[in-house]
């Protein structure tokens, strides 16, 4: 007997309540008795009260008898007596007899007296809820008009809120058409949904509104809005109204946005060769919202900081930051609206491509922005980060339970995902890949599909055997190391799994691998198959008598950082990149890889400290963007290190690390400069950042100066919105227990602040102070009623004299930030920014009993990557520790001249 058929007959010889409910309990999957194919929603939102009514009448197709119908629902009140189905080809109505609620489970199990007729029926349902402060399912967001605080209306499904709203099948693969209807509405609001108005009728003071039946598409894309906006619109060429909805007087702030958008459709319509498929897209601005941004098809809402952009406040980064947010919603319009994966095991189809396809945008766009060189430095090395953890996962990773569901919106679904799909591109062609795409797309849309299906249309369009090159990547966690040595004219090769613990892991890739010597012209690209390969390049080397020449004597493998792996390279090889460095022979996107790739191995201590920071010392010139910026990360870093381990070279560590940024400060200057480019315009902030927390005197007193000149003046040319940050970090440096002025004066340009970005900007610096007093104070305001939740997240960027006190304020804090954050990755957040920077096995101990009994589902994992963070820093602490020539050379270093 099949385990579909066994279990039927389980069901239908019980009738109890806790019988039927029991045999559903702990199921990944809904039951497929039945397939939704059409929802008529009615939802009457009270914004004042904070609750809803509603009623959903769901065309189903009961594909096996069966008396019991199972769906989801959480956080609902259900109406038994409104429960029933229809079949459509009799008149006869079903009663259900028994309803039941799983809640651990959140599902909903219907108990009907007979067996329900196979094909077409409906199901009534009614109920009600509350529009809670969660930022999930249908929630509540505050606003101020006026000077009066009011609600607005806003719904978050994915992963699986929808249930939260009314009963479905909230699963990305039953996919059905949806009729929204709003009721009751306040006349003078906003009321949107997925799809154009249909008609609004008025009743006093209230009105109606009815949208137009959707295409097929998931539960988890359904929305809506109810507020109290402005907006600004365009036409796409073809015809498509975009608008950006966001506060009352706020309209010019969406402009930036909406240009991108409507430049982004046309780019992905002729990238894809496939339209945009609804008739509209709106774009809004909520005040209060989880992620980032959510790309309900046609109805896509960010927070406010993803979708303004204010021309005298806002800084080049959010600038950046907005153009990324839009493109990557917009790419979802086609990947995971269009076509959805069939499962959350294959997210990465959703989040890889548009955070893949968002810098294909850009790159059109803002080609100036130089956006892939950037690629390496925002995604690969922050997937090869979390990825060089044991506990990662593979990209396609099981999911065996809703409430694991949260914890897969990661760095590996993201960030790798779009980075084994650059270099796929990169291996198969750029106009193969493109064409195999547009089949992917036509051939799944308005459907379902998997990453066998993505595998099959690219090996179709290339002719090459992608299966086996894809499921190395996608199938196993992980990445490897590529090591590589030279004797005499012969590379050798070698690949093993890199682990930033230091061991060797299992595992094995087929590795789409790329080196030149000495210059660019000169690529050779092959596929690395075996653990081990050798390759001879006595032809490249004598062409252009390279070897006799420090110029060109360099060897560089994995050419542009295309590919998802790490390079060791021996002693030789090292000192020629270290060269070519010096020399700016590399591109910059080269000598990005190289330090990245040498921080990791060194954390790994497969590379000293001492060899680390002689290799550093190369990057003193450095005026690019992408690799200043991964230098300042890497110095954070090891400040952070040597701090634990030899904390007598602190101040030499610092002088070193200042004299890495002087030159490229002194280059920038603090004021803008006419013609300057993006780049440049995100590099002055970043640097003077850096250059105030290693406490850095000139610039301590010129910040200092600014803030104040700031204070008197919010439009002074003076404090640039690029340098703000750089100002209110330097401002924390001088504040203390006994001197609160600095700290008092940027709550007052926080409490002043109308912009998101403004306020985020000063969260981020408040807990910079090294004085633990107002560290504790500035962590206690980020919790305050003064903070929106979603934004509590900013003020954890403790400095390291403030670990233990976050620590503590974590765990006494706990109960509190649990009910306000018991779901999804801002929980997550919390854990990691608090746990991970610690670095010793005392506080693993310490870290694991406090939530031996504090944990759930969906912070699991990212509670076993902080703790084995912790141990790879105290393992990297010991090792530092022990290194013998480490304090000559750092004091060699500080007082080194550029």
């Amino acid at each position: 007997m099949s385990l579909f058929k066994k279990c039927l007959h389980c069901f239908q010889k019980s009738r109890t309540p806790s019988r039927t409910e029991s045999h559903f309990k702990g199921q990944p999957r809904l039951p497929k008795f039945a397939v939704p194919k059409r929802y008529d929603i009615h939802l009457t939102p009270d914004v004042a009260a904070c609750k809803f009514v509603g009623s959903v009448s769901i065309d189903l197709d009961i594909v096996a008898d069966t008396r019991f119908l199972v769906l989801n629902a959480a956080e609902l009140s259900i109406n038994p007596g409104s429960v029933s189905f229809s079949n459509l080809t009799s008149s006869k109505v079903f009663k259900a007899s028994k309803v039941g609620m799983v809640e651990a489970d959140e599902i909903l199990v219907l108990d009907f007296a007979e067996t329900l007729p196979k094909g077409m029926g409906v199901l009534a349902i009614g109920f009600n809820g509350i529009l809670n402060d969660k930022m999930k399912g249908f929630y509540r967001s505050t606003y101020e008009h006026n000077g009066e605080k009011k609600n607005m209306a806003v719904t978050q499904f994915e992963p699986v809120y929808a249930r939260q709203c009314f009963p479905c099948w909230d699963e990305a693969a039953f996919k059905a058409k949806f009729k929204m209807t709003l009721l009751d509405v306040p006349s003078e609001l906003v009321a949107l949904s997925n799809m154009p108005v249909i008609e609004e009728k008025l009743h006093g003071h209230l009105k109606t509104v009815y949208y137009q039946q959707s295409p097929v598409m998931s539960t988890y894309l359904v929305a809506a809005v109810i507020g109290l906006f402005d907006y600004i619109e365009a036409h796409t060429s073809d015809g498509i109204k975009v608008r950006v909805y966001c506060q009352v007087g706020k309209a010019n702030q969406g402009k930036f946005a909406l240009g991108v958008a409507v430049q982004t459709l046309g780019f992905y319509k002729d990238y894809l060769d496939i339209p945009y498929p609804l008739p509209k897209l709106d774009m809004v601005a909520i005040p209060d919202f989880a992620a980032g941004a959510m790309e309900n098809y046609g109805l896509v809402t960010y927070r406010e900081t993803a979708l303004l952009y204010d021309d005298q406040h806002s800084a080049a980064a959010n600038k950046q930051r907005v153009a990324t947010v839009v493109a990557h919603e917009l790419a979802h319009q086609w990947f995971g609206n269009l076509v959805t994966m069939e499962w959350w095991t294959d997210l990465w189809l959703n989040e890889g491509f548009a955070t893949w396809m968002s810098y294909l945008a850009k790159d059109k766009l803002f080609p100036e922005w130089k956006i892939w060189t950037q690629f390496f430095d925002q995604e690969s090395s922050e997937g090869l980060r979390l990825d060089g953890l044991a506990e990662s996962h593979p990209i396609e990773v099981e999911v065996n339970h809703a409430s694991e569901i949260d914890e897969i919106f990661d760095m590996i679904s993201y960030k790798k995902g779009a980075s084994i799909i650059r270099m796929l591109r990169d291996y198969l062609g750029g106009q193969n890949f493109q064409k195999s795409l547009a089949t992917y797309i036509k051939r799944h849309e308005l459907s379902n599909a998997r990453t066998e299906d993505l595998r099959a249309a690219l090996q179709e369009g290339c002719g090459v055997p992608v299966n086996k090159i894809m499921n190395s990547w996608t199938k196993q966690k992980g990445y490897p190391v590529v090591s590589v040595k030279m004797k005499k004219q012969t590379l050798e090769i070698e690949q093993s799994q890199f682990l930033y613990s230091g061991s060797r892991g299992d595992g094995h890739w087929i590795i789409p691998m790329t080196f030149c010597c000495g210059e660019y012209t000169s690529r050779k690209s092959f596929l690395l198959e075996k653990k081990s390969e050798t390759h001879n390049i006595k032809d490249f080397l004598s062409d252009t008598n390279k070897s006799s020449d420090p110029a060109h004597s360099w060897i560089k493998l994995n050419v542009e950082q295309i590919g998802f792996f790490r390079v060791k390279y021996d002693e030789g090889l090292a000192a020629k990149l270290r060269y070519a460095i010096e020399n700016k022979n590399l591109s910059v996107t080269d000598r990005l890889g190289i330090l990245d790739d040498s921080f990791a191995i060194c954390m790994a201590r497969q590379m000293s400290l001492t060899s680390l920071l002689t290799f550093m010392d190369a990057y003193r010139e450095e005026l690019e963007h992408t690799v200043l910026s991964n230098l300042i990360k890497i110095t954070d870093k090891v400040g952070r290190v040597v701090a634990d381990a030899r904390p007598e070279l602190m101040n030499y560590i610092k002088q070193f690390f200042i004299g890495l940024f002087l030159y490229s400060a002194e280059k920038l200057g603090w004021d803008p400069k006419q013609g300057e480019s993006h780049l440049d315009a995100m590099s002055r902030g970043d640097i003077f950042t850096a250059l105030a927390m290693l406490g850095h005197k000139e610039t301590l007193n010129e910040a200092t100066s600014r803030f104040h000149a700031f204070l008197d003046n919010r439009n002074t040319p003076l404090l640039h919105p690029d340098i703000r940050k750089a100002a209110y970090v330097a401002v924390m440096q001088k504040v203390s227990s006994s001197n609160k002025a600095g700290y008092e004066s940027l709550l007052r340009v926080y409490r002043e602040a109308d912009l998101s970005q403004e306020k985020t900007r000063v969260l981020g610096s408040l807990t910079s102070s090294p004085d633990q007093g107002i560290i504790l104070e500035a962590l206690n305001f980020a919790l305050s009623s003064e903070v929106r939740s979603q934004d509590a997240v900013f003020g954890l960027a403790v400095s390291k004299e403030g670990r233990e006190v976050a620590w503590k304020w974590l765990k006494d804090n706990w109960d509190r930030i649990w009910a306000t954050y018991g779901n999804g990755h801002l929980l997550t957040r919390f854990v990691s920014s608090v746990v991970s920077p610690f670095a010793s096995t005392e506080k693993v101990k310490e870290v694991k009993q406090f939530f031996a009994n504090r944990t759930k589902p969906s912070m699991n994992r990212t509670l076993k990557q902080s703790i084995e963070q912790v141990r790879i820093n105290a393992k990297w602490v010991q090792n530092i520790g022990k290194e013998k020539d480490l304090a000559e050379t750092v004091k060699k270093l500080a007082i080194r001249k550029n």
